[in-house]
């Protein structure tokens, strides 16, 4: 308990300082710091700070730098006392980095010694990929189908799946796109490649079924062959159903027609099994939402760390959100592998500069106001903190939205930042398991892919034990380091992909929609 002498409260009271250069702290302790708590090294604080708040470890003149992560995140709005509380409204975003005068690859991190001997229990595809998950997905050319497709989805769970007990689900990829769309739009290429792609990713066994309605824009042949930069789906490889096909008379004759091609395609599916693969196999995405001031110390490098080792095994790590690696581009267009990957950096950090600025806003519309009260002053300290997720590989490729690799290693997949948005187009890039960091706290899950969720805060794990599969905030506590996450993380990655455990998203069946990024016009 707490005691005062001489007005001082004395406490175990703790900070986290991340660089030597920083002038900031953020406050570890639950429910925060009263004014009068002392730290160990002397400081006091002058007012109460929430925690994960950051504290002045100095006093900082109006404009003056405030530093953390060693990095500039805004300049002082008004004269701040060492042990004062620094929230957002004290701190003035400065201007983004400029990107055409950044160094491009000149600090490209040495190769990691490999790892091996570590597997998993995946699902091999004739394309050469492998799944975690054995599903039945159906693909959708506009949305108007939606309805029928859920409705056919609850009767094939019902009916159909438990005669075949090697397929894990069915999952209906509904979107909003496909019609009243500026289909020849130079953007549009965007949504058009991300379904397509979303039909290829490795949980679906390259079993092919689509169903359109027959008067929208984006014909399913259209959307099977997809974009110039996609491999195109062969149209006798692929189910296709017209509800306004004339075959259909009324709404049973539909449903009896898609129940009969999904049986088709769930005997094949069923002939899957699990088999031993590399780990080199794997294909993990790597996002945060709900994040807070502790993302950047706790659950984000340790999931760089298991970033590194899953890189060091030889598999395929991606991490995205343009909006919360712009303002730490500095640091990563060293790290890419050559000239032509940083400059691939650049271009999409740009695009989305012009996308942003075609709608009139900016990146001051980062963060939300969860991750103002979890901390976090501006988009800048967002990205700082967010990088940490990409570990210390290096950058070997750049993706544009909805892209699929064609490399192994560490992979900046192109993407906003929303949660849903970014989900589901490192589902079109083809991740088959994806970690997802959050301070504030999500349900967010993904049907598709397993979504391992992992709490920056110990707080935020034992409040919701039943929803966080991994607890970071050990980290903060001094109770584990990061290499000891970062290998728990490594450890059950390899679980989840094999079955032998399952996300918390998964056993509650927690699944968001798909929502395809579309900057093209709707007309």
């Amino acid at each position: 308990m707490p005691t005062s002498k001489n007005n001082i409260i004395e406490t175990d009271a703790f900070y986290i300082k991340v660089d030597e250069k920083d002038n900031v702290a953020i406050i570890v302790n639950d429910n925060g710091l009263n004014a009068g708590s002392r730290f160990k090294d002397g400081l006091e604080l002058i007012e109460h700070i929430p925690q994960g708040h950051k504290v002045a470890l100095t006093d900082i003149t109006k404009d003056g730098d405030i530093i953390r992560y060693g990095e500039v995140i805004g300049y002082a709005i008004r004269d701040i006392k060492q042990g004062s509380w620094i929230d957002e409204s004290l701190v003035v975003l400065p201007k983004a980095p400029p990107l055409h005068t950044l160094p491009l690859a000149t600090k490209v991190p040495p190769e990691l010694p490999p790892l091996e001997g570590y597997t998993f229990e995946g699902y091999k595809n004739a394309d050469g990929s492998v799944g975690t998950k054995n599903l039945l997905g159906i693909t959708t050319s506009v949305h108007c189908v939606a309805g029928v497709v859920d409705y056919v989805v609850k009767i094939i769970e019902r009916d159909l799946l438990p005669r075949y007990p090697n397929v894990d689900g069915v999952v209906g990829l509904n979107h909003l796109y496909g019609c009243g769309v500026a289909i020849n739009a130079p953007a549009a290429i965007v949504p058009i490649r991300t379904i397509h792609n979303i039909a290829l990713n490795p949980n679906f066994g390259g079993e092919i079924m689509v169903i359109g309605l027959g008067c929208e824009k984006l014909q399913p042949e259209k959307l099977l062959q997809g974009t110039s930069d996609v491999y195109p789906i062969s149209l006798d490889s692929a189910s296709i159903i017209s509800l306004q096909d004339e075959l259909h008379v009324g709404f049973k004759s539909m449903v009896d027609d898609i129940l009969q091609t999904a049986e088709r395609h769930l005997i094949r599916l069923n002939q899957r099994t699990r088999e031993t693969c590399p780990a080199s196999e794997l294909v993990a995405g790597m996002q945060c939402g709900g994040s807070d001031a502790f993302s950047g110390v706790t659950a984000n490098p340790a999931v760089g760390f298991a970033s590194d080792l899953l890189v060091r095994c030889g598999a395929t790590v991606m991490f995205s959100e343009v909006t919360e690696v712009r303002d730490a581009i500095h640091l990563l267009t060293p790290r890419a592998i050559n000239e032509e990957v940083g400059k691939r950096l650049l271009e999409e950090m740009e695009w989305y500069d012009n996308y942003l600025d075609m709608g009139k806003t900016d990146r001051s519309a980062n963060p939300s106001p969860g991750n103002k009260k979890g901390g976090l002053a501006n988009v800048v300290e967002k990205a700082l903190g967010s990088i940490a997720k990409s570990g210390k590989s290096a950058i070997v490729e750049v993706l544009s939205p909805g892209q699929r690799p064609t490399k192994r290693g560490l992979i900046f997949a192109a993407t906003p930042a929303s949660d849903f948005v970014c989900g589901t187009q490192q589902l079109s890039s083809g991740i088959t398991v994806q970690v997802f960091t959050t301070g504030r706290g999500t349900p967010y899950g993904l049907l598709a892919v397993p979504v391992i969720k992992m709490a920056t805060r110990t707080a935020l794990a034992n409040r919701w034990y039943d929803l966080m599969d991994i607890n970071a905030g050990t980290i903060a506590t001094g109770d584990a380091t990061i290499e000891d996450v970062g290998w728990e993380l490594f450890h059950f990655i390899l679980d989840i992909a094999s079955g032998r455990k399952k996300t918390f998203s998964d056993q509650w069946g927690l699944h968001n929609a798909l929502a395809v990024f579309n900057p093209a016009p709707v007309t």
